[in-house]
């Protein structure tokens, strides 16, 4: 692939594909396969060394008999269906069928806990589980009081009151009538940390994957050839921007390891073994990479490198550009949107930048009035939604018309991060707006955290923030007031570290506890948490 492109003119001509119906099961998938029935969409390996592949047409084909199953298994068309799996074939077999029979997916990280799912189920109303056996326990500990929750469907093993997923494959038809789905029809559902309250459902439409060409073709910068990697976690969206609809919009195959947890040796050794000529990573992998010996290692085959998820630091650029010869190239976007800004492959990057605009996307950052601002000038980061949206951005925060609101300012959408941009068009990150935790690629908001705090008895308040980490980027800290009774002690950081981890999903808890006799608070009551986070970054 030739890299003397133009970025302005790449920009300028772009146009977006508009059609008034759309489903990326039938209008990709299905044609992939069609064109080739050997073509490779999949090539997936455990820890064990078990290597599996599955073409576009197997995909095509088990998706449709899903789907026939789901719906003998009363799941309808605009129902909600969580999926929460790991790196399991199965995952990319239902994600493919829920969009083709015109459900909603809400995909979940199997780290969830049994409260998380309750509130899940019931904010989305989902009708609909399928899960591994290593969840079907804290499924049916909540299942009782999830009254929309009709159908639980497992992958592997059997259980009472669950349908077996291999059962459904085996037992339906590939013959499915094609559904025609409008782009404005909701497609998937995803459950995204904020500042306040718990986490807020954000809705996609059908357009969300018309986005996506965007990212697989110019930040992927991916071909038909292409084996492609995006060690990501299922349950976020990044997996549907690098694992799902940017790769298989290109027709490039997806390299899967499923294991039991990253390990930085081994994710070099797989790149060494197998054909992998591109990558995706959030800068936390990246800094766990280049603390291995790089140079033992062959890289030949990788030909492409991108990260997102929170800004990277130019020192890991700079260490694995002289290892690999390949720059890691930023790519900007939320949960509530497509690709908004990178360091395109026509792009000439600046190291530490979050790049250019993407090519559809009116990127600018503006003042508290809605106007944009001139250059090097800090301000909010927005898209522009007037006359029309981009494809790719969010429908609503479900059930919650204020906070949807809240995202516009005018002919714009706030992205909550604020930036500046230089001479020559490049923003640079400046900090988010919110007190969201970016913690090694996950995000994580401080009133989840604090909920689960306050559940223990020792705890009488606490406040929960950002505090910086070499590896992680950010990890968690609380700052615990406690009640009265109880001492502060390294045994009790212990005791409230597990606790947090039994109430909410393990990757939420605080690696750092501070125990403080009061929290900084204004004068009408709420916790300055600025003012923690502050202390924690300038000390």
């Amino acid at each position: 692939m030739a890299e003397d492109l133009n970025y302005q003119s790449i920009y300028d001509s772009f146009e977006w594909d508009r059609p008034s119906h759309y489903n990326f099961a039938t209008d990709v998938i299905d044609k992939w396969a069609e064109q080739d029935e050997n073509k490779q969409a999949i090539f997936w390996v455990d820890d064990g060394g078990t290597e599996k592949t599955r073409t576009f047409s197997e995909i095509s084909i088990n998706s449709r008999k899903i789907s026939n199953g789901l719906n003998t298994a009363g799941v309808n068309r605009g129902d909600v269906v969580i999926v929460m799996l790991g790196r399991e074939i199965e995952w990319w077999e239902v994600f493919t069928a829920v969009l083709r029979m015109g459900a909603v997916i809400s995909p979940g990280t199997t780290q969830l806990s049994a409260k998380d799912v309750e509130y899940r189920f019931n904010a989305a109303s989902a009708t609909c589980i399928v899960t591994n056996a290593a969840n079907v326990e804290k499924i049916d500990a909540v299942a009782a009081n999830c009254p929309t929750l009709k159908t639980k469907i497992v992958i592997d093993g059997e259980f009472d009151g669950w349908l077996s997923y291999a059962d459904l494959l085996a037992n339906s038809t590939a013959e499915f009538p094609g559904i025609e789905t409008s782009v404005a029809e909701e497609s998937m559902c995803y459950f995204t940390s904020g500042t306040t309250g718990y986490p807020k459902m954000t809705i996609h439409t059908h357009s969300y994957a018309i986005a996506h060409q965007v990212t697989g073709a110019h930040w992927l910068y991916l071909g038909e050839d292409d084996l492609h990697w995006n060690i990501s976690d299922t349950g976020w969206a990044k997996a549907a921007w690098s694992s799902y609809y940017g790769p298989w919009a290109r027709g490039s195959a997806l390299f899967i390891h499923h294991g039991a947890g990253f390990n930085a040796a081994q994710t070099l050794s797989l790149i060494e073994k197998y054909p992998i000529t591109t990558m995706c990573g959030a800068p936390t992998i990246y800094r766990m990479l280049v603390l291995e010996d790089l140079g033992s290692f062959d890289f030949t085959g990788l030909r492409h490198c991108v990260g997102a998820g929170e800004p990277l630091n130019p020192e890991i650029i700079d260490t694995w550009k002289n290892a690999t010869g390949l720059t890691i190239r930023d790519g900007y976007g939320q949960t509530e949107t497509g690709i908004l800004c990178g360091n395109f492959h026509f792009v000439e990057p600046k190291f530490g930048s979050m790049g250019k605009p993407a090519p559809g996307i009116h990127l600018s950052v503006i003042d508290n009035t809605g106007k944009e601002v001139g250059t090097n000038t800090e301000g909010d980061i927005a898209v522009k939604i007037k006359p029309e949206k981009p494809p790719g951005l969010f429908k609503e925060y479900k059930n919650d018309p204020e906070r949807t609101a809240d995202t516009c300012r005018g002919d714009w959408y706030i992205t909550g991060d604020r930036a500046y941009v230089d001479d020559d068009g490049y923003f640079w990150f400046v900090s988010r707006a919110d007190d969201v935790i970016l913690s090694a690629g996950y995000r994580i908001g401080p009133f989840e955290v604090e909920s689960a705090l306050i559940e223990h008895p020792a705890v009488a308040e606490s406040a929960v923030v950002s505090s910086p980490d070499e590896t992680r980027g950010e990890v968690v800290k609380a700052f615990v007031v406690l009640a009265p009774g109880h001492e502060a002690s390294d045994t009790l950081s212990k005791e409230l570290q597990d606790h947090v981890k039994k109430v909410t999903a393990p990757y939420k808890y605080p690696r750092k506890i501070e125990f403080i006799d009061a929290l900084p608070k204004t004068v009408s009551g709420k916790i300055r948490r600025i003012e923690l986070r502050e202390q924690e970054w300038n000390s």
